[in-house]
């Protein structure tokens, strides 16, 4: 068995899992009503005060047998990528494994996505070739070559946002119309409400977007809870996308795309990436998408199988 750990931006995450199948559980941050963000200090704060249920939940049901521990230390696997919130389920990771004398691995949040993202899509086969990931969360817009290298992911990012991402997007426009933020849910409860949208202009350059337009035009109209606004934010997103991953697969000729993150859950732009003729898209489940642990316990097993 392998315990995973992640402290993300939004969510307190704790997960087991036993090489067949998982058990987690989760805790949003919450987020002070019209407000569009969490500051770090208090993300660091409710994590501490959570995290110590939630890991000794999990230990209790797993008969302590843990082999090993996998936590997400940073954002990405890059040299610099730092957030505070991180450092909590770091902290714990290590007194935790120590306990249990079990090994320590560390992963990257992003590392973290991916893996939830291949193993709810059952695409193990992901891990044996490089392959095209998309990450959309609430601050990524990323579209990246990946390669796993037996305990992570070697990431090259070969497009996505150059100003905003679309998750910023998605939660301006929500927190604008009156919702509680992140908005992801709600902006799609409401655009489902109706088929009406209207255009926004669409910037793209090969495999990379600009979304500050948009994001300008929209917030001048937004009045009010708008389900024909909400539509269009989310066709908008759809289609920038689709149009960005076409040319980042022809300019790499990777014929597999794996679509993660919590925008990635939302189905108006799934159907419409479903649909591209190609290349091949894969999605995790809907409940592995937004953040979670699962996938940097999934990735300790590996690794400590390795």
């Amino acid at each position: 068995m392998t315990l995973g750990i992640d402290t993300s931006n939004y969510t307190t995450s704790v997960a087991v899992y036993d090489g067949t199948g998982y058990k987690h559980s989760r805790k949003i941050l919450d987020v002070k009503e019209g407000m569009r963000g969490i500051r770090q200090s208090d993300g660091v704060f409710i994590h501490n005060r959570a995290l110590p249920d939630m890991i000794a939940e999990r230990l209790m049901e797993s008969g302590r047998e843990i082999a090993a521990v996998g936590v997400s230390t940073r954002p990405r696997s890059v040299e610099g990528s730092y957030m505070p919130v991180f450092t909590v389920g770091h902290g714990y990771a290590r007194a935790v494994a120590a306990a249990l004398g079990a090994r320590l691995y560390e992963f990257s949040h992003q590392d973290g996505h991916i893996m939830a993202g291949i193993y709810s899509a059952n695409a193990l086969e992901l891990l044996s070739e490089p392959f095209i990931s998309v990450h959309l969360s609430g601050g990524t817009t990323e579209i990246l070559r990946t390669e796993y290298d037996g305990i992570g992911f070697r990431n090259k990012i070969i497009g996505g946002t150059l100003d905003i991402s679309a998750g910023q997007l998605i939660d301006r426009a929500g927190v604008a119309m009156g919702l509680k933020f992140p908005c992801g849910r709600e902006l799609e409860q409401l655009a489902n409400e109706t088929d009406e949208f209207f255009k926004l202009p669409v910037s793209v350059k090969g495999a990379y977007m600009n979304l500050s337009g948009a994001e300008t035009k929209l917030l001048r109209g937004i009045d009010g809870k708008a389900p024909k606004t909400a539509r269009s934010v989310l066709l908008y997103i759809r289609d920038v996308l689709v149009k960005t991953i076409a040319h980042a697969a022809e300019d790499t000729g990777l014929k597999k795309v794996l679509v993660v993150g919590g925008v990635a859950s939302n189905m108006i732009i799934r159907e419409g990436l479903m649909n591209m003729p190609e290349p091949e898209v894969y999605f995790g489940s809907a409940e592995l998408s937004s953040d979670n642990a699962v996938g940097v316990a999934v990735l300790a097993a590996l690794a400590a199988k390795g």
